[in-house]
């Protein structure tokens, strides 16, 4: 039987999501944990890397077990919370058809990146703390541009082991939150370091470095060292995977 895990994670402490030999990785403890609790090697498979010091509110994997009588699906999401670190969350669990895959089958996926404006002793790890005013006006004229179908080579890490870099992003803007912004992103894929570096070019924009039309010329000109420095990992947080329909039954 396949089963779909939702998790949450404070990403400081671990070398992102995937295992990484001799590293503390998310991937790694989840396995740990659920070989710990069946009693057998069970291995899951994410929706998608998140990078080191990046968290997720609503991470997707999915993992293969035959679960005995005496332990229902309740009971293993408890065990399974126990077991964790306190800094990974386990949210939801339930089974999907066999050919469920939590990445391939995702449709879109969603990330948040905070900013605050003022220093919050409390967000340090969460949030990116900006001392100087930003045009948002500017920003979101800028992140304007990416909705739509385009080759994101521009806003991807150098060797990034990327087959193509074409995503469709239908919506990116920045938004109020609390103690400063957020800056919401959603597309069909995302290619790695991709956010974190539209992130840091809109911070340009904002601080008055670079035009919403600049932003624009770059983003056409599928030229990675064109951009700015990525914004670091600590605002990012991976907030939504969205599945076809019949995959993930509505929450009870």
């Amino acid at each position: 039987m396949r089963y779909f895990l939702h998790l949450a994670y404070d990403g400081t402490h671990y070398r992102g999501w995937q295992i990484q030999p001799g590293q503390p990785t998310v991937q790694a403890e989840l396995d740990r944990c659920l070989t710990q609790i069946l009693r057998r090697p069970t291995y899951c498979l994410g929706s998608g890397r998140t990078d080191t010091g990046v968290h997720a509110s609503h991470q997707v994997a999915h993992f293969d077990a035959e679960l005995p009588d005496t332990m229902p699906l309740d009971v293993l999401l408890y065990r399974l919370r126990r077991a964790l670190p306190p800094d990974i969350g386990a949210l939801r669990l339930h089974p999907v058809p066999a050919d469920a895959h939590a990445r391939f089958s995702a449709e879109e996926r969603n990330y948040e990146y905070f900013v605050v404006t003022r220093p919050d002793p409390f967000r340090r790890d969460q949030a990116l703390y900006v001392d100087r005013p930003l045009n948002i006006e500017a920003m979101n004229e800028a992140a304007g541009y990416l909705v739509g179908q385009f080759d994101f080579t521009s806003f991807s890490k150098v060797k990034g082991g990327e087959n193509h870099y074409v995503c469709y992003c239908t919506a990116a803007a920045w938004h109020p939150a609390p103690g400063g912004w957020v800056f919401r992103i959603r597309a069909n894929r995302f290619v790695r370091g991709m956010v974190r570096l539209v992130v840091g070019t809109l911070l340009d924009v904002g601080r008055g470095k670079m035009t919403p039309r600049e932003f624009q010329q770059l983003l056409w000109a599928q030229r990675r060292v064109d951009a700015s420095g990525a914004a670091p990992a600590r605002g990012l947080f991976l907030s939504r995977v969205e599945y076809e329909d019949g995959i993930v039954p509505e929450a009870e």
